[in-house]
């Protein structure tokens, strides 16, 4: 079986990367600046990376996390490492506004509303990104 996260193209637009991992923006109706950390190469878990591979990939994550909260300002961030159906490393960010349409349930929950009109700025959230996480890398 393929992997989807293996595959190109990368499963959204990339927002940014370097030679082991890369950010991309998942087009996820009703959830404006949903990203994931994605890491290229194929591995199941967490533990099976080596210690400075963990920080590394911990890092973008929570540069990620920054970013949102300052280019976006939501109610929550919620971070998640599944791969559960994808048993390859990755975690999704995912910014939560109060008006989404699972809020306060998890994005996989039970729908509380329709979907929520409004989107991110692109340009400005990947700016954002790319912004902290030469921050935290460098």
């Amino acid at each position: 079986m393929t992997c989807e996260l293996c595959a190109t193209p990368p499963g959204g637009a990339v927002l940014w990367e370097d030679a082991r991992c890369r950010v991309i923006r998942v087009e996820e109706p009703g959830y404006p600046g949903f990203c994931r950390v994605i890491w290229k190469a194929h591995v199941r878990e967490m533990t099976d990376l080596a210690h400075a591979d963990r920080l590394h990939c911990m890092n973008v994550v929570f540069a990620v996390e920054r970013a949102m909260r300052d280019a976006l300002s939501p109610v929550k961030i919620n971070l998640a490492s599944l791969g559960n159906m994808v048993a390859h490393v990755h975690w999704h960010v995912i910014p939560r506004f109060a008006d989404d349409p699972h809020f306060p349930q998890p994005i996989w929950g039970i729908r509380q509303r329709e979907d929520r009109i409004a989107s991110a700025n692109a340009d400005t959230l990947t700016k954002a990104i790319r912004s902290e996480i030469a921050k935290v890398l460098n």
